[in-house]
């Protein structure tokens, strides 16, 4: 059962946050981050101006 959640997490982006959190804070340490809600904000806009391989 931890598998299918740990499966469907992924398929809507639960873990995107930590690991943007984990990239900043290995590549970029100085630089500040953003709050989650920030974080998900800016990711729904990018991905309205850049729609790419959306299926809609």
């Amino acid at each position: 059962m931890r598998a299918v959640f740990r499966y469907l997490d992924s398929v809507v982006g639960g873990q995107d946050y930590q690991r943007y959190l984990a990239h900043m804070r290995r590549v970029h340490p100085d630089r500040p981050v953003m709050s989650e809600r920030d974080y998900w904000r800016e990711r729904y806009a990018d991905a309205e101006r850049n729609p790419g391989a959306r299926c809609c």
